[in-house]
């Protein structure tokens, strides 16, 4: 390794350690589960606020399941992101409960402030519910074969899934298909522990067979309309 590569990656590491000591707020397992199942619903909320811009129905209507994170990046000429969310599957007529997740990494180029983004991962094929299920770390575009999902209620394209996972994202206020490949997303199973009361992972939560909490009603409720 260069001189150059190994302070540039070094800079990377204390850039990542700064991020995460900045935005890691205090709080117990089960009461930031709640405030990402909270999230996940106002996220929603604004995801449909637009229907020119918004999913297609057709998009919600065929998904077997939705991961939704809010991600913070922030840095001047490094930059670090990170964000916790949760991922929900189809399960019959209704949906499972939220099982947590997480994503998060280091970059080099400008970026200075903060800047905070919402995604909703529509999740296409009973196989990306699998890749969550599994409890692991989710690559999208290595795992999963990912695209820019389409917008507007005529969208014809979310008719035939072209990609096992559909992205968007929405940024100070600007909505649009956004592609995330590359992007790793990880289970958070403590989070889950806290949150359920019990050991339990991902795969049991989203195969329905561990019962949401009372928190997860919310969310539910909102799901029950695609």
């Amino acid at each position: 390794m260069t001189p150059v590569a190994r302070w540039r990656e070094c800079l990377i590491l204390v850039v990542a350690v700064m991020f995460m000591q900045c935005f890691a707020f205090p709080l117990p397992a089960e009461a930031g589960m709640q405030d990402d199942v909270d999230q996940a619903v106002t996220i929603l909320q604004r995801f449909r606020s637009l229907p020119e811009t918004d999913i297609p129905p057709a998009v919600f209507r065929q998904a077997k399941g939705l991961a939704i994170l809010t991600v913070t990046k922030a840095g001047f000429i490094l930059s670090a992101r990170g964000g916790t969310g949760i991922v929900v599957a189809r399960r019959g007529k209704g949906w499972s409960g939220p099982s947590a997740i997480g994503t998060g990494g280091a970059g080099f180029g400008l970026q200075v402030g903060a800047q905070v983004t919402e995604f909703v991962i529509v999740l296409n094929t009973d196989n990306a519910v699998k890749a969550f299920s599994q409890g692991g770390n989710v690559s999208l575009g290595a795992d999963l074969s990912v695209a820019a999902g389409p917008v507007g209620r005529t969208a014809s394209a979310g008719v035939m899934p072209m990609a096992a996972v559909y992205t968007y994202s929405r940024s100070q206020g600007i909505f649009a298909g956004v592609s995330l490949e590359g992007t790793v997303i990880g289970a958070r199973n403590d989070t889950n522990a806290a949150y359920y009361g019990r050991s339990v992972n991902p795969e049991e939560i989203l195969s329905g067979r561990v019962k949401p909490p009372k928190g997860a009603q919310r969310l539910l409720k909102v799901l029950s309309r695609y």
